[in-house]
C-alpha cells in the first residue's frame, strides 16, 4: 500500500471529486483530505465503513467480555442454554 498516493489536498477533491470516488471505490483504501498541509478528513467507500463499523462493535463486545471475566462475572455453558430456552418459551 503507498499511502502518499492516498493524501489528497482539499483543491484535489473539489477539482477531481469523480476520480477521487473512483479510487477509493476501485481500491477499498481510505483517502486521507488535507486542507493547508493539515489532515483534515477521511474519505472511505461505503463497504469498507460498514466492514470497519462491524469490526469495532466486535473488539467493543470483545473489551466488555473481559471485563466481564476479570469482575468474575461468567456463567457455565449449562447457565447460558437454560436462559436462552427460557427467552424462546416466552
Amino acid at each position: 500500500m503507498d499511502i502518499v498516493s492516498d493524501i489528497k489536498s482539499i483543491t484535489y477533491l473539489k477539482s477531481r471529486a469523480a476520480d477521487v470516488l473512483k479510487q477509493i471505490n476501485e481500491t477499498g483504501r481510505p483517502m486521507i483530505i488535507t486542507q493547508n498541509g493539515e489532515a483534515k478528513a477521511v474519505i472511505q467507500d461505503p463497504k469498507s465503513y460498514e466492514e470497519m463499523k462491524r469490526a469495532i462493535t466486535l473488539m467493543k463486545m470483545l473489551s466488555f467480555a473481559e471485563e466481564d471475566i476479570r469482575k468474575g462475572e461468567v456463567y457455565s455453558e449449562e447457565e447460558v442454554f437454560a436462559s436462552v430456552e427460557e427467552l424462546l418459551e416466552k
